[in-house]
């Protein structure tokens, strides 16, 4: 049987189904009643013609999905979630991502009661400061795309969190800030100077023509400050309104909107009063502070993102035909890698080739770096420093020990201590009870006049705006922590700061917290007739190529010897020629090699400890160490007085 199709929609027309509509002279099949209603109806007024030059079918319904909303779909794809999906067990799934259009805490307040409402969202946290949220789902329950389409269905914008795209959308949001704060606060002078000529007149006289001109000026300057400056503010309370929330936009808004109507209906009429500087001062100062706001926020969350910068952004990936650069993020489990000296490990994994010594510090705080040879595993994000390594590749992404730090850190920007709970749940009533006195006081003020009336109650609205209520509490922990952060210290729950209070035993680690956490040359002990300015010397040519922390505190000694034929042995110490005699610099095993019947003197068990030696005799001791920071005595005898007691932990030498 001959298939037709409707020649409105282009939908197939069911079988058991006859309906027609004359068309150009042409009986033409419909697919359903209200299809041959339209058609008819396009007939009967004569717009035949429509059908005639119409060039496409009308869209199918899956065309009218916007492209953005289709475009999530991809996020359920396995390849493109390895990048930032953390797998727990089952089909637990986290992920962390950027939420765009976040203006207030009224707006975290929604989007997280709208996605834990959602079946299968397990846990969901935004933070206002950064605009990060913290997702786990049960994807067996529901899918990433799904959460991102609901999310979008109320007007934000999700993404999975990627520091670039961070940054790309920070500025975007910091040029976008500047040129409201621009155009308000030209409006707001302009304006201001008008207001001052009008404020004169009305003690030394004025034209009323002139009067009006001033204020017709004025509406005008105005405008741009309402439709664009003062837009977000708008935007932002249409958006608790429809979701039947009292955000502080609402209060904020209606004070803006009140006043600049009234000013313009006072204009119109040639009498009454205008407040067009006061809705240009008021938009200008809330956007001057929430600027401000911002740019703490971004300062925060630039110091929490640094963790991530720590992994290179290329790698150099050994193949068939040779070794590759490719982008770190290309990399896939099972993958060698060679790390030259100097170079960053792009990924865990474990060392299948050399012998070399791997700085870990800025991950575990360790000072001296470690010795790594085959078949030991190395962390993402550490530095090789002395010998080439051949490392497979056993975690990548969001499975890596760096990315695992990453997200204790960003779950404690994402959990909300109890004052910032207290603080969002009281900024929604005192809105409440701000709309409620606002009312109460235009009535007693309403015998006085309406329009007195109508002004202060204006004004209850302005000076009991609830911002600093709502912004100052997530902002002041958020920069707490990134301050924390950039210190070294690592906040891993959101109520850390809240029961520092509370303390009674604190725990330091000692390399970087309570020392420099670099290695500085503290004794030169000679053994035999060289001084100590000579064998600082050769020490120090020695070391000239090194980037082991012992070289570089070594060979920040001037010396004009230079060393010849170096030959680094990882984990033990560098031989080399100097003024055409042979030396070694190094630890106790190194030297006894050449040396096996000497014995060599103990250091103070503080340092760390190496010798300078050529074939005849060992020269020298020569003692490392992390040199404590000269206010860390002070500190601990502080907090012993405070009665808090302190304990150290650390993982080097227990003499250290």
């Amino acid at each position: 049987m001959m298939k037709y199709f409707s020649v409105s929609t282009g939908l197939p027309v069911p079988d058991s189904l006859d309906l027609e509509v004359k068309i150009l002279g042409e009986a033409r099949p419909m697919c359903c009643a209200g299809c041959k209603a339209v058609a008819e109806a396009i007939v009967e007024n004569g717009l035949d013609d429509f059908y005639r030059h119409r060039t496409s079918s009308a869209p199918q319904g899956e065309e009218l999905i916007p492209e953005a909303l289709r475009e999530l779909d991809l996020y359920d794809n396995e390849k493109l979630q390895a990048s930032f999906v953390h797998q727990h067990e089952g089909d637990v799934r986290e992920a962390s991502l950027i939420l765009e259009g976040i203006t207030c805490a009224a707006c975290v307040w929604l989007n997280e009661r709208h996605v834990k409402s959602l079946d299968g969202v397990l846990d969901f946290h935004v933070n206002y400061s950064t605009h990060r949220a913290q997702l786990t789902w049960d994807n067996s329950r529901i899918h990433l795309s799904d959460i991102l389409k609901a999310i979008s269905a109320i007007g934000y914008h999700a993404h999975p969190f990627d520091p670039g795209k961070q940054e790309e959308l920070h500025k975007k949001e910091r040029s976008k800030m500047i040129r409201r704060i621009g155009v308000a606060g030209v409006g707001m002078m302009q304006v201001m100077m008008l207001a001052v000529g009008m404020y004169l007149g009305s003690y030394e006289g004025m034209d009323e023509s002139i009067r009006n001109l001033l204020r017709w000026a004025s509406l005008v300057i105005t405008i741009p400050v309402i439709l664009y400056s003062a837009k977000p503010f708008f935007e932002s309370a249409w958006r608790d309104l429809k979701r039947k929330k009292l955000g502080m936009d609402v209060p904020v808004s209606l004070a803006i909107l009140a006043a600049f109507f009234a000013s313009a209906w006072a204009t119109i009429r040639g009498s009454g009063e205008v407040y067009f500087d006061s809705v240009t001062m008021f938009t200008f100062f809330l956007l001057s502070g929430r600027f401000l706001e911002m740019s703490a926020r971004h300062q925060a969350g630039r110091v929490a993102d640094e963790l991530v910068r720590l992994m290179p952004a290329t790698a150099h990936r050994l193949g068939k035909n040779g070794i590759d650069v490719v982008p770190a993020g290309e990399l896939v489990v099972g993958d060698q890698v060679l790390v030259k000296p100097g170079e960053t490990i792009p990924a865990d994994g474990k060392i299948v080739e050399g012998v070399s010594s791997v700085d870990e510090s800025l991950l575990t705080g360790e000072s001296l770096p470690l010795k790594r040879e085959p078949g030991d595993a190395v962390i993402g994000g550490s530095v090789n420093r002395e010998s080439p390594l051949t490392v497979q590749v056993e975690k990548i992404g969001s499975d890596t020990v760096l990315a695992a730090i990453s997200r204790l850190l960003e779950r404690a920007h994402a959990e909300k201590p109890a004052i910032a709970e207290l603080a969002n749940r009281v900024a929604g009533w005192f809105v409440l009870a701000l709309l409620i006195i606002a009312t109460a006081v235009y009535l007693y003020w309403l015998p006085s006049g309406a329009e007195k009336a109508f002004w202060i109650t204006l004004s209850v609205l302005v000076i009991t705006c609830p911002c600093a209520l709502s912004l100052a509490t997530p902002v002041a922990i958020t920069a707490a922590t990134g301050a924390l952060t950039k210190l070294g210290v690592l906040t891993t729950r959101g109520h850390a700061l809240e029961t520092l209070a509370a303390t009674t035993d604190i725990i330091f680690d000692k390399t970087g917290t309570l020392t420099h956490g670099e290695l500085s040359l503290s004794r030169v002990k000679p053994l035999g007739d060289r001084s100590e300015r000579e064998i600082l010397a050769i020490a120090s040519a020695l070391e000239a190529f090194s980037e082991h922390p012992i070289a570089q505190a070594i060979h920040a000694k001037d010396t004009d010897l230079e060393a010849s034929n170096v030959e680094t042995v990882p984990g033990m110490g560098v031989e080399g020629m100097v003024a055409g005699q042979r030396y070694r610099l190094g630890n106790s095993d190194y030297i006894r090699s050449w040396h096996p019947d000497k014995e060599l003197p103990e250091g103070s068990g503080k340092s760390t400890q190496i010798f300078l030696a050529d074939k005849n005799a060992v020269l020298a001791s020569i003692e490392l160490g992390d040199n404590l920071r000269p206010e860390s005595k002070d500190m601990v005898r502080l907090l012993n007085a405070s009665g808090i007691e302190v304990h150290l932990l650390s993982g080097d030498n227990p003499n250290v």
